[in-house]
């Protein structure tokens, strides 16, 4: 049975890597992993058994890759419920996806950004609904980090707000994305962050970036969190409330020491929310008095 946590948790996405370290002790830090099902369900032998260990004694979370919501062909039902029979077997409960496509008439390998547009507002909305009612579960979106906005009618913050209020669904608040987004596309990070439905979040993702220029941030998962995310992120602590977090680093995986110091990063920064919130809510019971 997988351990369940009442409180907000930390996270940690896993890879292939790691799978031997914590077979053999997961680090009490980490409350939960993160896997992109298209690189897990396939797997057998010693990898499928390593993983298939830990999936019955922690909580794991999906966050997929190809499911390409916002693409223009049909989506793939075998994929799916291939999907949902992979969570069903791991008793995994949350899946989510990007705001994005990455298919047409063949695979494109990369997360390419939707038109923002009302027209794709009601053809991504229709598709979550098609695609909770196969994995029965919610299906949560990423706001996902984008080079270009062709055929855009409208900014990226009305898009995502639009698209969440149709799709009458959760959001994967990733605030790195927000931040790569701000540098490329010159607008306000902790603007767009405040507008952001609190509502509507599920989690949230944190990760590294790569800084290409001055004006040109690339959104790798490559590298350690810089002093502007972690920023952003106690911001959005502050204006959101304490929400799981989970750490991206999907490359240039440092030791596991290194990642946990992270790890313990995130951890504090929800003591110190919680902590603040205890002393506001103590000074507003007074003012009451």
């Amino acid at each position: 049975m997988n351990k369940q946590k009442d409180a907000a948790q930390v996270g940690l996405g896993l890879r292939r890597e790691m799978l031997s370290e914590f077979c053999a002790q997961v680090p009490d830090t980490i409350d939960f992993f993160e896997v992109a099902p298209e690189n897990w369900m396939t797997l057998g032998g010693k990898f499928g058994r390593q993983f298939r260990e830990l999936t019955e004694q922690h909580t794991f979370y999906c966050h997929g890759l190809s499911l390409s919501i916002g693409g223009p062909e049909p989506l793939d039902v075998t994929f799916i419920k291939n999907i949902k029979t992979f969570m069903d077997l791991h008793q995994i409960q949350i899946y989510s996806e990007h705001l994005s496509y990455c298919s047409g008439q063949g695979h494109l390998y990369d997360l390419m950004p939707i038109p923002f547009t009302d027209a794709a507002v009601k053809h991504v909305a229709a598709r979550v609904k098609q695609v909770e009612d196969i994995i029965e579960r919610p299906l949560i979106l990423e706001n996902v980090s984008f080079y270009a906005a062709p055929g855009a009618q409208m900014s990226e913050l009305e898009f995502v707000n639009a698209v969440l209020q149709e799709a009458d669904c959760k959001l994967l608040l990733d605030v790195n994305n927000i931040y790569v987004n701000s540098v490329n596309h010159q607008y306000d990070a902790e603007a767009f962050l405040k507008a952001m439905p609190t509502e509507r979040i599920a989690y949230l993702h944190i990760a590294g970036h790569y800084k290409q220029a001055e004006d040109l941030l690339i959104d790798t998962h490559g590298a350690a969190i810089n002093d502007p995310v972690w920023a952003l992120l106690q911001r959005c602590y502050a204006l959101h409330g304490i929400k799981s977090t989970l750490l991206e680093r999907d490359f240039n995986l440092p030791t596991t020491a290194e990642l946990m110091l992270e790890i313990e990063q995130i951890r504090n920064y929800h003591t110190a929310a919680l902590s603040y919130n205890a002393q506001n809510s103590r000074h507003a019971v007074k003012r009451i008095a």
